[in-house]
């Protein structure tokens, strides 16, 4: 297969600029690999394809509003986008840059309210080391300071909405800049229905980074670098993991970002051990699952990473089939859109 596999054409206007009235009142898509069939329901309705005794394993990594604007000395305004922090200590993180001129080494720029961001260096590819002042108070300041850091394809700035809405209702633990989308959709209330049917419902951390966007640049797929991300696993939800594993009920990853951090962290055996790690894998068809079993997750980009990760999953031929029927029925796509359950 090559990357051309993986194409398929949607209209600009499917491409959703804001979530739908309500977190439940999207469409969902279902794909069952057996049958090959597609089928289509509320979102809402979701309760009604789990079963007692199966385990949803969800990322509760928070977004911190990582696009800051600010002036430089010239006058001229200036975008950075955090990327990831360099050390737990300190605030020195590396980012991008969106400028009329190329930033300098040791060139400081005014932010709001008194915080400045000051240029340390950049690599080959044009990511910027960027250190801010004062450090102490930065992380307060972020949360009044920054912006959303909403996809690129999101053809709007972000509006105050957009902060409750581009998270999910279990995000707990900062770190991320972009949204575990397939979350977005789900409610207080569904994860209470969930409970109350006898499914159980497990967190793992895993930080989403802006390679998650990182287009895919050869034809031959198998040379793309794929990004890091930081995850970590807690002990009750790998014990949960593998009690199904043991016995029955299916593990059922809440987004792309979910199913990485299982399959980066499993053993060859398919048990899952607790712990952290940057999950690096790079799934594409012909990788073989050993934890999860069935997968929620969003409409995602041609020839992205993700796309061939839920291509692996569900078979390249019928997913683009399902997308191809998706385009016909005019669903949403893409981080604020529809999404799908594939089992």
């Amino acid at each position: 297969m090559r990357l051309s596999d993986f194409s398929y054409t949607l209209p600009p206007e499917l491409i959703a600029q804001k979530p739908a009235d309500r977190r439940d009142a999207s469409r969902l898509m279902i794909l069952d690999r057996s049958s090959r069939t597609v089928a289509e329901t509320p979102f809402s309705d979701i309760i009604n394809l789990f079963r007692e005794g199966d385990l949803l394993v969800l990322n509760d990594t928070r977004v911190i509003p990582a696009r800051l604007i600010g002036k430089k000395e010239s006058g001229g305004r200036i975008e950075i986008f955090l990327s990831r922090r360099v050390a737990a200590e300190g605030q020195l993180w590396h980012c991008l840059v969106k400028s009329s001129k190329r930033p300098r080494p040791g060139q400081i720029v005014e932010l709001s309210s008194g915080m400045k961001a000051s240029f340390v260096g950049s690599d080959d590819q044009g990511n910027w080391t960027v250190s801010f002042d004062p450090a102490a108070g930065f992380e307060e300041w972020l949360e009044q300071g920054g912006e959303m850091p909403l996809p690129p394809y999101i053809r709007r700035n972000p509006h105050a909405g957009d902060r409750e809405r581009y998270q999910t209702v279990f995000a707990r633990v900062r770190g991320a800049v972009a949204a575990p989308t397939a979350g977005l959709h789900f409610t207080e209330q569904l994860l209470r229905s969930l409970r109350a049917k006898g499914v159980e419902i497990a967190p793992l951390t895993l930080h989403v980074g802006l390679g998650t966007f990182m287009p895919i640049r050869a034809e031959d797929f198998r040379e793309h670098r794929m990004h890091r991300e930081h995850y970590s696993i807690p002990a009750e939800s790998a014990a949960a993991v593998n009690a199904r594993k043991r016995g029955k009920g299916r593990v059922i990853a809440l987004g792309t970002t979910t199913a990485r951090a299982l399959e980066h962290a499993s053993l060859p055996d398919g048990s899952l051990p607790a712990g952290e790690g940057e999950a690096d894998i790079f799934i594409y068809p012909g990788y073989s699952f050993k934890v999860v079993d069935g997968l929620v997750t969003n409409f995602h980009l041609p020839c992205s990473t993700l796309l061939m990760l839920v291509s692996a999953f569900a078979g390249r031929e019928y997913l683009l089939e399902a997308y191809a029927e998706a385009v016909r029925r005019q669903f949403r796509f893409f981080s604020y859109g529809d999404a799908m359950f594939i089992v």
